[in-house]
């Protein structure tokens, strides 16, 4: 039986999502866990891999069980189980074809960038130190949904196949002395969000017009995009799936 888990997590102590050798992840973490609780090896596999620093409010992982499973003890379990970074919120039943990555209809991100100094905040939102052109900034955001290969965004010598994506929103937002960018797509590349973030913040602070957009995005060359932001002010915070991976009737 194939079981979806959500959860979030603050990935501040983590490179990242997938497991790597000689370097703590979150996926090595809940993996082993569920594998104490339930006392027989557990593969979890991720709706995506959230680079070094990076932190979800939503992620989605699917793992397989021969037996039926409490929908609410082992949430409390691993919950007590797990360190205080990471939360399960619940883990439900899917159909054995559902996959948490291939099923994934979309994914929002938010960025978070402050515009005054915050002790508070510092460690979660990107400080600017300079003013910025908000409404630049939403005019060249909207560009993004002119095109569908952004190659320029992508970490170089990635393994993919394709560098097609369909962005379905971006957009600025101040709230209080944040500005906040959010943004869905049918999927992501490798550094994608971040190099998107800088691109646009450095049209905003004026160093590049609107119209380079178009440039940039045409190019499919990375060293033509902005300098890529910090990770510890991303977060993932919704992943949209079709009602039916909870069919059981297969």
């Amino acid at each position: 039986m194939r079981y979806f888990i959500e959860l979030s997590y603050n990935g501040k102590a983590y490179h990242g999502w997938q497991i790597q050798p000689n370097a703590i992840t979150v996926q090595e973490v809940l993996q082993k866990a569920l594998s104490t609780l339930l006392r027989t090896p557990i593969e979890i596999i991720g709706a995506g891999r959230t680079d070094t620093g990076v932190h979800a409010s939503q992620m989605f992982a699917h793992f397989d069980y021969n037996k039926s499973i409490d929908e609410v003890v082992l949430p409390f379990k691993l919950n007590s189980y797990l360190p205080k970074d990471i939360a399960i919120h619940s883990i439900f039943k899917v159909k054995n074809t559902a996959h948490t990555r291939f099923d994934a209809l979309s994914r929002t991100y938010i960025y978070k960038v402050s515009t005054c100094k915050n002790v508070f905040s510092y460690a979660n939102s990107y400080y600017l130190n300079h003013d910025i052109d908000l409404e630049r900034m939403n005019a060249a955001a909207k560009i993004l949904f002119e095109y569908t290969n952004f190659q320029c965004f992508s970490k170089s010598n990635t393994d993919v196949k394709t560098y097609i994506c369909e962005i379905m929103e971006a957009h600025w937002k101040k709230v209080d002395n944040e500005i906040i960018f959010t943004i869905t797509a049918n999927r992501f590349l490798r550094n994608m969000v971040r190099a998107i973030v800088g691109t646009l913040l450095a049209i905003g602070k004026g160093t590049n017009t609107i119209e380079d957009l178009h440039r940039i995005i045409k190019s499919r060359n990375r060293c033509e995009a902005g300098t890529s932001v910090p990770g510890y002010a991303l977060y993932l915070c919704k992943i949209e799936y079709p009602k039916t991976i909870t069919n059981h009737n297969d």
